[in-house]
């Protein structure tokens, strides 16, 4: 019998200029625990950056007795920088803000990320992580086999629901990706860039 490791991935509330959320980020996380309140985790990891945790403490409200942990391979950092000539037009200075370290930090954290939340479990799991955009393109990415640069542009609404299956001798598989179904309408697509809200 095959195990099944569920990565369930959700990016943080809506959020301030500071870092703070927002009412409406406070409730889209609640929401997002009440919809996953049946779902039997194993465990919670979040990013230390106060949007993330603020918005997986409102959700494991709803996950009573789930072991949960800061960790800064669930933060927000660039994964990857593609060489030029495999930037997308769109892309061309995106990335030029960051600092040396800095790419080389969110590189160490990538590989230590993706053998973390990629590997298949000895039995079947549930596990949630409350992260950022970047992460989630990234994992996307990474089980979709796309090139690496194409993480850019892979978004993430706010509390947004994307699942990942690993199995061992397989493919990852994407089983759902961006879903805002308990979200009301006033509360789906805020982190999204508004050209895509379906």
């Amino acid at each position: 019998m095959i195990a099944n490791r569920l990565l369930y991935l959700v990016r943080h509330g809506e959020a301030t200029a500071d870092g703070e959320l927002t009412d409406a980020g406070r409730e889209q996380a609640r929401l997002t625990g009440a919809r996953l309140a049946s779902v039997p985790f194993a465990s919670v990891q979040h990013s230390p950056v106060a949007r993330a945790a603020q918005t997986a403490a409102l959700i494991t409200a709803h996950l009573p007795g789930v072991p949960v942990e800061q960790t800064p391979l669930a933060g927000d950092y660039v994964p990857y920088v593609p060489p030029e000539d495999e930037l997308p037009a769109f892309a061309r200075g995106f990335l030029d803000g960051y600092s040396p370290a800095e790419i080389a930090e969110g590189a160490a954290l990538i590989e230590a990320a993706q053998a973390r939340y990629t590997a298949p479990a000895e039995h079947d799991t549930h596990e949630l992580v409350v992260t950022h955009n970047f992460l989630i393109g990234w994992l996307v990415r990474h089980a979709l086999d796309a090139p690496p640069a194409r993480w850019i542009g892979i978004n993430q609404a706010n509390c947004g629901i994307t699942v990942l299956l690993y199995r061992a001798g397989r493919p990852p598989s994407l089983v759902s990706f961006n879903d805002l179904a308990h979200l009301p309408e006033r509360l789906r697509w805020t982190g999204f860039p508004p050209q895509l809200h379906v």
